[in-house]
Parts: structure tokens; C-alpha cells; sequence
């Protein structure tokens, strides 16, 4: 996906959940470019990652429709993802980290270390602690050997905002934002510890609150409500 795809992407996101676009809004490839400023190849992109994750449903033949959805519904998915992801890091933790998956978390946090060195951050800093942190949750996930927990994952992304990727990005509050997403790191920092130790049942619950970090932590840093 192109960087101007994903700035799409993040865009929708946040009008979607600041209550701008309401469930059951029509929206037309070339009413949202030019709204954006874009052109119709990455908002086509952008719908069809929205649609994945549960935020957009087709509406026949003429574009999509904002799916509707409530805070509980958001909040519902978020346990449901903080229970798998925890289950399968509990998983890794029984079995020991294997040096293939150490080498490759290790360079997750090492990359993260890089990224929150910089300043001022920027919107292509967002972009790649995406990446990153889509890096981080895939080998865990792929780390508990079980094709049920990675099946139910996926299955669980499709609902609004429950995908470890579906990060709603303030942009009027950027330097907030980082500091939000610095947090995020320290805490793949603590799981990385405690699958190096072998403490399973530590990961599990680190994994579990993890979930939680981009729809309720946002106060500590005095961003407003993640969703209206």
C-alpha cells in the first residue's frame, strides 16, 4: 500500500471514529479524494482496507456505506483480541522463544528504539511504528504454532477498531500521539522480557492490557476520546 493509501486509511479512521462520518453515510471514491485532496486510486485502497476492518460495508454497486457500530461493540473486540494475542504469547512462552523469533522481536524493538530517538515526530513516523508494530503482533501470533489462534485472530480484525493495526492517529495532536505510541513500545519491551524468562502467565496478562492501548490511553496523555 502507498504512503498517500495509508494517510487515507488513517484519515477515514479518525473521521469515523470522531463521529464526522456517521454509521450508515454513503461515501463515493470521488466525494472522499477530493475531500482528502487525493485521487480515486488510494481512497479505492482505502475502502477495501476499511471494509476488512469492519469499519465500511458495500452498499451494492455505489461505493460503501460507514458501518454501524457502538463504543461496547469497539470495546468487545478489543477483549476478544487481548485474550487471543495473550493466549498465543502465553503459547510462545511455554515452548521458549526460539532464536529465530528472539532475533526477529529483538529488531522490532530495536527499529522502535530508533524511531521514538528522533524529534520532532512526523506523520511518516506513525506510518512506519505501523509497520513495526504489525511486525511485533505477527510473530507473537505466528510464535503459538496454532493455525485456531491465528484463524480467530483474523477472524476478530474484521470487527471495528480490533485489529492490532487499526490505529486512530490525532494529527491537530501529533507530539501527544507519539508519546501514546512510545507507551505502546515500552510494553512490547515488558512482553519481549517476559517471553525471554519464560513467564507465561506474565505475557498473557501484558498482552491482554496491551490491547487496550489505543482506545483508552489516550487521557494519560490528555488526547480527547478515541471515540465519540
Amino acid at each position: 500500500m502507498s504512503n498517500v493509501s495509508r494517510i487515507a486509511v488513517s484519515s477515514l479512521r479518525k473521521l469515523i471514529s470522531d463521529g464526522h462520518l456517521q454509521p450508515g453515510e454513503k461515501l463515493g471514491e470521488v466525494q472522499v479524494a477530493e475531500m482528502l485532496g487525493v485521487s480515486r486510486t488510494p481512497i479505492r485502497l482505502a475502502f477495501r482496507t476499511l471494509e476488512q476492518e469492519g469499519l465500511l460495508e458495500k452498499a451494492g454497486k455505489q461505493g460503501f456505506v460507514v458501518r454501524e457500530f457502538s463504543r461496547e461493540d469497539v470495546i468487545c473486540g478489543l477483549e476478544i483480541r487481548g485474550v487471543l494475542e495473550g493466549l498465543a504469547a502465553r503459547r510462545m512462552a511455554e515452548a521458549g522463544l526460539s532464536d529465530e523469533a528472539r532475533a526477529a522481536l529483538q529488531q522490532c524493538l530495536d527499529d522502535g528504539d530508533a524511531l521514538f530517538a528522533q524529534q520532532p515526530p512526523s506523520a511518516d513516523d506513525v506510518q512506519r511504528w505501523s509497520e513495526i508494530n504489525a511486525r511485533f503482533h505477527a510473530i507473537i501470533v505466528q510464535g503459538a504454532s496454532s493455525r485456531a489462534i491465528a484463524d480467530a485472530i483474523a477472524r476478530n480484525s474484521h470487527l471495528p477498531f480490533a485489529s492490532s493495526d487499526s490505529i486512530i492517529i490525532d494529527t491537530d495532536h501529533l507530539d501527544k500521539e507519539f508519546r501514546k505510541l512510545h507507551l505502546a513500545h515500552l510494553q512490547h519491551q515488558m512482553v519481549f522480557q517476559a517471553l525471554v524468562q519464560g513467564e507465561s502467565a506474565r505475557v498473557e496478562m501484558l498482552m491482554r492490557e496491551h490491547a487496550y492501548i489505543g482506545l483508552r490511553y489516550g487521557g494519560l496523555f490528555g488526547l480527547p476520546d478515541a471515540l465519540k
